[in-house]
């Protein structure tokens, strides 16, 4: 798995490593289970911390896209699957948090359009 990391760029190396392998294991280019480099071996082959490394597997686990197995190390989840489900579990608490605030269905909605946005870089709606 060749992964590379841009010192220049504004994104924060552990994000650039986050974003990459996310991306390839949503592919398919990185197939559900398939083992991934130690924290250790990752960092010294990308010349980084490996608490560098560590943030992003961390964060990579709490999306869903990889699990971790002790002895077995870090392996690429059913990203498919885990990251429709922790997408609907954060809507359902999203909504339930929405009502309870007695914020209009209307409010709500325009709330999460705007946050999609900004998270996916779209521009907003010209009228």
């Amino acid at each position: 798995m060749q992964l590379s990391v841009d010192q220049a760029s504004s994104t924060p190396p552990y994000e650039q490593i986050r974003a990459q392998i996310a991306d390839r294991a949503r592919s398919g280019e990185l197939a559900t289970g398939l083992r991934l480099p130690t924290v250790r071996a990752l960092a010294e082959q990308l010349g980084l911390a490996a608490g560098t490394v560590a943030r992003a597997y961390r964060e990579l686990e709490a999306d869903g896209v990889v699990e971790t197995h002790g002895r077995r190390g870090t392996l690429i989840a059913a990203v498919g699957d885990s990251a429709h489900r922790l997408a609907a579990a954060a809507a359902a608490e999203y909504a339930e948090r929405a009502s309870r605030l007695g914020l209009p269905l209307a409010d709500a909605l325009a709330a999460v359009d705007g946050a999609l946005r900004v998270a996916y870089r779209e521009p907003g709606r010209e009228g």
